[in-house]
């Protein structure tokens, strides 16, 4: 399965008494693919992979692959603090038929440079699946460097990384130095095109909820030398990526946002909350500014 370059790192739909809607999570996946995203990350930060039990994970990415259909690559979220428990749930997940792993920086162990690597390389190790890392400094506590990210890129099946470090030095080091068959992934929506001008491949999004043909639209005119075209696109698009990572902690805007425009996703699990009040009415402000590519169903 060809992972592409526009992955929406996925919310997970909740009923009204906060249990995991998986016929809505199918239903999200399948109208996610119809307005423009290659494939899907289930269970990620954006999925509140934090407050999912193992086996609601191993529930949801079965139902979204199904779901699917073979439309669209399904990348499970299977990276922890634990190395041992990662592998675990990677071996679970590469079972169920998952196309792909992301794999986040251990978060408040604080780690060494030596002991990210070893903990990437296990997990790698331990699966047949193609693993993308996630470097996000800003969550985790630890920036994975990029003599780190190098090393680790010669590990046969990790195949890239997801970076949302802002740090565009880092960035082209690993492009530059990584070799043509590692990917990097912008982590950060409004780094998308960024990113692209100094050889990304993609972007792991979570603006493409909304928006997810007009982001596919910037980087097909970024790759077709339609370089004034995709900046317009991408400056049209920052107020949207803007006051979905600002207005509160992910999630928790971009589901406001799809409650909003009547796609029912219910509220995020505590400890995260709603938006309310100004940030609620910015939100609401900015989505219906904005071009929706979301099709809507019930």
């Amino acid at each position: 399965m060809e992972i592409g370059r526009l992955l929406t790192a996925m919310v997970t739909p909740f009923d009204d008494e906060g249990q995991v809607d998986y016929e809505q999570a199918k239903r999200l996946a399948r109208s996610l693919l119809e307005s423009g995203s290659d494939g899907l990350v289930v269970g990620g930060t954006t999925g509140e992979a934090s407050t999912l039990t193992h086996d609601e994970k191993l529930k949801l990415f079965a139902a979204i692959k199904e779901a699917v259909s073979g439309r669209g690559a399904v990348i499970a979220g299977a990276g922890t603090n634990d190395t041992a428990a990662s592998i675990e749930l990677s071996q679970e997940a590469e079972r169920i038929g998952v196309d792909g792993l992301l794999l986040t920086v251990p978060y408040y162990n604080k780690p060494t440079q030596d002991g990210l690597y070893r903990h990437f390389e296990a997990i790698a190790r331990g699966t047949r699946l193609p693993c993308i890392l996630y470097n996000i400094p800003s969550r985790t506590g630890v920036n994975m460097t990029a003599e780190t990210t190098l090393r680790l890129s010669r590990v046969p099946n990790i195949v890239g990384i997801k970076e949302a470090s802002g740090d565009l030095f880092q960035i082209a080091r690993i492009i530059d130095d990584a070799g043509d068959e590692f990917r990097l992934w912008s982590g950060d929506d409004a780094m998308t095109l960024p990113i692209l001008a100094v050889g990304g491949y993609g972007v792991i999004a979570v603006v493409s909820h909304l928006t997810g043909a007009q982001m596919h639209q910037i980087i097909d005119d970024y790759l077709a030398g339609r370089t004034a075209d995709a900046g317009r696109a991408h400056r049209r698009l920052l107020p949207l990526m803007q006051i979905l990572m600002t207005a509160a902690s992910n999630p928790a805007p971009v589901k406001y946002a799809l409650n909003q425009v009547g796609f029912r996703v219910g509220a995020p699990r505590l400890p995260l909350v709603e938006p309310e009040g100004d940030a609620a009415e910015r939100i609401t402000a900015q989505v219906r500014r904005s071009r929706i590519d979301l099709a809507v169903t019930v």
